[in-house]
């Protein structure tokens, strides 16, 4: 019995894990600079704070989708969708222009703009949770 439960508890946590994984490969795609590079080679602390605010909104709903889930394969399924919005939102936030544009301001470092960025990544992925709350 408990073994049943333990290997049920595995799929569904190295599944989320393989998310996170591949979330965290398709983010560092989707935005239009080196996150790794910026994060780890250059200290920018504004392109930490914009990529831990992302983990974070791609976190909670992974967590809504573990929770309300059916089956496997119904979580597979929202997580999917989860991560698809968290990367949609980040394609749309980081291709803005001008005073908005958020390549400009994260490559300068700019704190106030890796601020903003995290928390709205963050409130996409309450509001991304809320909507599976089914």
């Amino acid at each position: 019995m408990f073994i049943d439960y333990f290997l049920s508890f595995a799929l569904f946590f190295f599944t989320a894990i393989a998310v996170f994984g591949l979330f965290l490969f398709l983010y560092a795609k989707v935005t239009p600079y080196d996150d790794y590079q910026m994060i780890f080679g250059a200290n920018n602390t504004a392109a930490a704070l914009g990529f831990g605010g992302a983990i974070l909104g791609l976190s909670i709903p992974l967590y809504s989708a573990l929770v309300h889930s059916v089956s496997y394969i119904d979580f597979v399924m929202w997580a999917g969708v989860a991560m698809s919005i968290q990367l949609i939102f980040a394609l749309i936030l980081t291709r803005l222009s001008g005073k908005f544009s958020v390549k400009k301001h994260i490559d300068n470092g700019d704190l106030s703009v890796g601020t903003f960025m995290a928390f709205m990544s963050i409130a996409i992925g309450l509001i991304n949770a809320g909507s599976m709350s089914y």
